[in-house]
């Protein structure tokens, strides 16, 4: 083979690769207990839970749900890049002719609103417990 024969080989071979390249397809799955949370992502709201959704780029994202009864969630979370969408690996990523997946889950337990004055009333019953004084033991044993 002469060296401008394996030049222009290569140079198809990218170029045809490039035209081939396969499909990057991320998504990010997030759940929620209990269900039926309004979820946003960076300040875009993006369904309820559970739900799956694209996503463009590894990173940090603000994180937020909300469900009425519940206390509301505000978060970072971070999407990891898998080891196929790290430089350099991620040049041969890119060009393979497949379709290359990469799911990402995150879960959140919410926490039920305690009622209104219900702290207050438990707070209040435990500064009263303090109050009464403790019986002092008897020796003497109790009468029948």
């Amino acid at each position: 083979m002469t060296r401008s024969f394996r030049t222009s080989l290569v140079g198809t071979t990218c170029v045809v690769g490039a035209c081939l390249g396969g499909c990057l397809e991320r998504t990010v799955t997030i759940t929620s207990e209990p269900e039926g949370a309004i979820v946003w992502m960076n300040d875009t709201e993006v369904g309820r839970t559970p739900l799956k959704t694209g996503f463009i780029y590894f990173g940090e994202y603000d994180v937020r749900l909300r469900k009425e009864g519940y206390e509301p969630v505000s978060t970072h979370r971070t999407a990891k890049a898998p080891i196929a969408e790290v430089a350099p690996v991620d040049i041969f990523t890119t060009a393979w002719p497949g379709r290359v997946k990469t799911d990402i889950k995150w879960h959140f337990d919410l926490i039920p609103v305690q009622p209104a004055g219900e702290q207050e009333l438990i707070d209040r019953a435990r500064e009263l417990q303090a109050l009464v004084p403790e019986a002092p033991e008897s020796s003497a044993p109790a009468k029948p």
